[in-house]
C-alpha cells in the first residue's frame, strides 16, 4: 500500500471514529464515497471502512409536500405521516312565500354557519399497514368527536381490510369527500344511505378499471345517534351487511380521458323500530337545507318483532368526457315490519338525483377519478392574486327527487311533506387544491302534505316551496 493510500484509509478511519462519536457519519461517509469516486480506495476498500456506517440520506427522514400539504416520511419511504385538515364556513339566505311577520323572519333569517372543521392524522406503516384519525373540531351536539378513525391492512393486493369507524360502501356521492363534492350540499340520496358507521370492510380491484367492497356495519350513522342508543340497537339487532362493486368501461378499452362508470350496491339489515330505522345516517325526510319530516314510532306489542327490516338497493352511473360530467344516482329503500295488531307493514322510500357539470376552463373529470370515486378537483393553473391568472371555473345543474308517500299508508307520520323536488344551479371557483369558493341557488317544492310541516309559532303561512342561496368558503389540507 502506497503512502497516499495509507494516508486516505487513516483519515478515513479517523473520520469515522469521529462521526461515530458524533453522529457525522453522513460527512464521513461522503468523504469516503468521495476519495472512491477519485480512484484513490477501491470499491471494497471503501466498503470496508464504511462498513456499520449508514449516510444521511439512508436515515433522516425527508419531509415532502403535495398540495401544499406537508408530510414526514422516512428515507427508505415505508412510513410517513401527514396531518390534514378542513374548515367550510357558509352563508345561506332563505326565502318563502308569505314571511313578513317577524317571526316568520326569523325562521327564514339569513345566517352564518361553520358547516364543517376538522383536524387529521393519516398514516403508513411498513409496506402493509395504514390508517387514519380525524376528529370534529366543531361540536353541534349531534357529532362525536371522532369523525373517522380506520385501520387498514394490504396482506393482499386485491382483498384489503378496513376496521373502525369509516365511509360504508354504498355511494357514489358519499364516497366522494365533502371537500370535493360537486355542490354544496348532498342530495336527497346521501339521506337514506350509510354513510359513516364503525365495521369491518374488505375491498380491492379484482381487475383494471373495476372495484368490489363488502362490509358489516353497525347501521347506525356514527353521528346520527348517541353512543347509548348505538349500544342499544347493537344488542337488539346485530349488523348491517353491505356491499358495492362499479366498473368504469373507458379503463377498460384504455381511454383515458373519458369516464363511464355504473356501480350497483346494498345494504340488509334489521333496526329497531324509531324514527332512525327509516333513514340513513339521518331521519328519513324531505329537506331542503331547512325542514324535515318529523315520525311518529308506532306502537307495538311486546309479543312482536320490534325491529326493522331494512333493505337498500342503489344504483349509479357517470358518463364524462373533458370538461363535460352527467352523473346520477337511484336508492329504493324498503322496511319491512310487523305493528301491534300483527299486520305485516313494508313501506318504502324512493329518492334519485341527475346532475351535470362542465368546467369552463378546461379541466377534465377523468384526471379525478380512481377507484370507483372521483378525487380532488385541481386546477391546470393555480390562481395568481397578482396577476388575476389562474384558477378554475365550473358551473352545474342537479335536479333531485324524494318520495315517501308509502309512508302515509303506515300511519308514520305525523308533519311534514311526502314528497319533494328540487332544483340546484351552482358555480364554483378553485384557486387551488386547498382553496375554493361555491355559491350554489336551490329551489324546492313540497307536495303531499301530512299535519302542519310549519307551524304557527314560526309565522309561515304552510309554504310549498322554499328558494335558497347557500354560498360557501372552503380551504382543506
Amino acid at each position: 500500500m502506497n503512502l497516499n493510500k495509507k494516508l486516505a484509509v487513516a483519515v478515513s478511519g479517523a473520520v469515522l471514529l469521529m462521526a461515530g462519536q458524533f453522529a457525522l457519519a453522513d460527512s464521513a461517509t461522503d468523504i469516503v464515497d468521495a476519495l472512491v469516486s477519485k480512484g484513490v480506495l477501491t470499491e471494497e476498500e471503501g466498503k470496508l471502512i464504511t462498513k456499520g456506517h449508514k449516510s444521511k440520506t439512508d436515515i433522516t427522514p425527508v419531509v415532502k409536500t403535495k398540495d401544499n400539504a406537508l408530510s414526514l416520511e422516512t428515507a427508505d419511504g415505508k412510513s410517513s405521516f401527514q396531518v390534514n385538515g378542513r374548515v367550510h364556513f357558509d352563508y345561506r339566505s332563505f326565502d318563502y312565500p308569505g314571511t313578513d311577520t317577524a317571526a316568520a323572519l326569523a325562521t327564514g333569517a339569513d345566517t352564518f354557519d361553520i358547516r364543517r372543521a376538522r383536524i387529521g392524522v393519516k398514516g403508513k406503516f411498513g409496506n402493509y399497514y395504514s390508517g387514519e384519525i380525524v376528529i370534529n373540531a366543531v361540536d353541534n351536539g349531534t357529532k362525536d368527536i371522532v369523525d373517522v378513525a380506520y385501520l387498514d391492512v394490504a396482506w393482499f393486493e386485491k382483498a384489503k381490510f378496513r376496521l373502525g369507524q369509516f365511509k360504508m360502501p354504498f355511494s357514489l356521492e358519499q364516497l366522494t369527500s365533502s371537500n370535493n363534492i360537486d355542490f354544496i350540499e348532498r342530495s336527497y340520496v346521501d339521506a337514506m344511505i350509510p354513510a359513516k358507521e364503525r365495521g369491518a370492510q374488505v375491498f380491492g380491484e379484482p381487475m383494471e378499471g373495476t372495484t368490489y367492497a363488502l362490509a358489516v356495519g353497525t347501521g347506525l350513522g356514527a353521528n346520527s345517534s348517541t353512543a347509548a342508543a348505538r349500544e342499544t340497537d347493537n344488542q337488539v339487532d346485530k349488523f348491517d351487511f353491505l356491499g358495492r362493486a362499479t366498473v368504469n368501461f373507458a379503463e377498460i378499452v384504455k381511454n383515458k380521458n373519458m369516464v363511464a362508470h355504473l356501480g350497483l350496491a346494498f345494504s340488509s339489515g334489521d333496526q329497531l323500530l324509531g324514527a332512525d330505522a327509516f333513514g340513513g345516517n339521518q331521519k328519513a325526510r324531505t329537506r331542503s337545507d331547512a325542514q324535515f319530516l318529523t315520525l311518529s314510532v308506532p306502537a307495538l306489542s311486546t309479543a312482536y318483532d320490534r325491529s326493522v327490516d331494512r333493505q337498500r338497493i342503489g344504483l349509479e352511473g357517470a358518463l364524462a368526457s373533458g370538461p363535460f360530467k352527467i352523473q346520477g344516482q337511484y336508492v329504493d329503500s324498503t322496511f319491512d315490519y310487523q305493528s301491534a295488531a300483527s299486520t305485516n307493514q313494508r313501506p318504502s322510500i324512493q329518492t334519485a338525483y341527475i346532475q351535470a357539470l362542465w368546467t369552463l376552463t378546461g379541466e377534465t373529470h377523468a384526471s379525478r377519478y380512481k377507484a370507483g370515486v372521483f378525487g380532488s378537483f385541481k386546477p391546470t393553473n393555480n390562481f395568481d392574486p397578482a396577476t388575476m391568472t389562474g384558477g378554475a371555473w365550473e358551473i352545474g345543474a342537479r335536479y333531485g327527487s324524494y318520495d315517501a308517500s308509502d309512508l302515509r299508508a303506515a300511519g308514520l307520520v305525523t308533519n311534514g311533506f311526502l314528497q319533494a323536488r328540487d332544483l340546484t344551479l351552482g358555480v364554483k371557483f378553485v384557486a387551488n387544491p386547498n382553496f375554493r369558493i361555491m355559491a350554489d341557488f336551490v329551489k324546492t317544492d313540497w307536495k303531499d302534505k301530512v299535519g302542519t310541516p310549519f307551524t304557527a309559532a314560526a309565522g309561515l303561512q304552510n309554504p310549498t316551496d322554499e328558494k335558497a342561496i347557500i354560498m360557501r368558503t372552503q380551504i382543506m389540507f
